[in-house]
């Protein structure tokens, strides 16, 4: 009877890809004119899991540093060699791989007067490398990437000047590769304020205060910028699309009492914060609230809200690893609001197992936004072994499987998704650990955490099954 109005398989046009950094794949940290940036300044640490505070001290002595192993200096050196990885993705059939650049590697200390030649080469063969291979490049502008002479000079983004360098950067890359890439995220992740202060803002702890209330206003000069050089994008090419970028920290109450659900519902408005700057063009009225009850200033200016209204985004991205459950009493950590949910997993690294909660976050969004979502990652970390040369990885199988059929449901729901990417599609460094036994591919990389191993390529039991996944689009998980 309504089977006309029905959604009934994923559609053709679905982009089944993988997702990875350049800071996680590139090495050559000191090559090619490229400057320091924050994922070079993080050493291989036991139970460390991401640089939250830096003082200008510690940038020093770990840009001096000579003695420790810094991993993302040298990753999986797609620097010097990418050709053979980019083939292996494509035998695996992916359509789509998001990456970011290097801003270090085009601007060296961030406020150059021209950008860095040698830097745009790179990404200019690395990206002809990809449309000849039939994969559609997606670019992050900034994935925790910034020069950190941007931190020790300006403060990061704590100081308004480095829009405008933000600006140049970003603009020389869409004038660079019009017609080559079509899709664009300004900022990776812009809710991870809480736990990445120093790789997303490049705030100095002994010059600016680690608060709330100062990465909120370096978050608010980077929603400013990203939404300048949404406007820009278009300008520069009509096919442009710009998405905004979060990960799901949307969350389910921990009781039915009344005050829990009050605190999810709190909890939920404050994620929508950051979509709703980029999606709707301005500030929700719950935030001017919090900022005024808290005497927040965030150096919001009302010249801002113009440039709210002409960058709005075209999709929303978000990454998804786990849910989020909160409590009345939890939920007054704004930094820290989680609770233990009994009646769900947890991984190896500890992160939350919740297929349902990928229906429940999609259909979410799209119910507030009416915007095209897009899964810019999704995977999970395991510790893999090679066995008589191969790597039976079905805990990996098994995961991704019950989270796409829950995509699915969503895109049966009438949720418009435009393609899910699979974060370390080849195994890469990890960002909030710093290591390579934290492994996400399908294909294993035979390098360990202490750098050590034959730099060997093998592909894992799960590389048969996404390329299968992606041959039938889909309709066998």
């Amino acid at each position: 009877m309504y089977e006309k109005y029905l959604v009934n398989d994923i559609p053709k046009e679905f982009l089944w890809g993988g997702a990875v950094t350049a800071s996680q794949t590139e090495g050559g940290w000191d090559c090619g004119g490229k400057g320091v940036c924050p994922p070079d300044l993080i050493p291989l640490v036991k139970n460390r899991k991401q640089n939250n505070l830096m003082t200008t001290v510690d940038i020093q002595s770990a840009i001096e540093d000579k003695k420790n192993y810094y991993p993302r200096r040298y990753a999986i050196d797609w620097y010097h060699d990418y050709k053979d990885d980019i083939k292996l993705l494509k035998e695996l059939g992916i359509k789509c791989l998001i990456t970011s650049i290097n801003w270090a590697r085009i601007f060296p200390n961030g406020d150059d007067e021209y950008p860095n030649e040698e830097g745009l080469k790179y990404y200019d063969g690395f990206i002809d490398e990809l449309l000849k291979n039939g994969i559609e490049p997606l670019i992050t502008i900034s994935h925790f990437e910034m020069p950190v002479n941007l931190a020790l000079k300006y403060n990061g983004w704590y100081n308004r000047k480095v829009i405008d360098f933000f600006v140049k950067y970003a603009t020389v890359l869409f004038e660079r590769y019009k017609g080559k890439v079509h899709y664009w995220i300004p900022f990776d992740e812009m809710n991870l304020i809480a736990r990445e202060s120093f790789n997303q803002f490049g705030m100095p702890s002994d010059v600016i205060p680690n608060t709330f209330e100062n990465k909120l206003r370096a978050l608010h000069h980077e929603m400013v910028a990203a939404c300048k050089i949404t406007k820009i994008a278009h300008e520069i090419d009509k096919n442009n699309k710009v998405g905004t970028m979060i990960t799901n920290h949307l969350s389910y109450p921990l009781t039915c009492k009344p005050e829990d659900a009050m605190a999810s519902l709190k909890n939920d408005q404050f994620e929508d914060f950051y979509i709703e700057v980029q999606a709707c063009g301005g500030y929700p009225k719950t935030m001017f609230r919090f900022l005024n009850e808290n005497n927040y200033d965030i150096d919001y200016l009302e010249e801002d809200e113009i440039v709210f209204q002409e960058g709005k985004a075209d999709f929303i991205g978000i990454s998804y690893y786990n849910s989020r459950t909160v409590s009345a009493v939890s939920v007054q950590n704004l930094e820290d609001p989680e609770v233990e949910n009994p009646y769900l997993e947890t991984s190896d690294w500890g992160w939350i197992i919740d297929p349902l909660c990928l229906r429940y976050c999609l259909n979410r969004l799209y119910d507030h936004y009416h915007l095209p979502i897009f899964i810019l990652e999704l995977g999970l970390g395991t510790h893999d072994t090679v066995v008589d040369g191969k790597v039976h990885d079905q805990e990996r199988i098994h995961y991704l499987s019950e989270h796409l059929k829950q995509m699915k449901e969503a895109i049966l729901d009438g949720v418009q998704v435009m393609g899910c990417l699979m974060w370390g599609p080849i195994d890469i460094v990890a960002n909030s650990t710093a290591q390579m036994s934290k492994r996400y591919g399908f294909i294993y990389v035979d390098i360990q955490d202490d750098g050590s191993g034959s730099r060997a390529r093998i592909k894992k039991d799960s590389f048969d099954w996404y390329q299968r996944v992606i041959e039938t689009n889909g309709s066998e998980l």
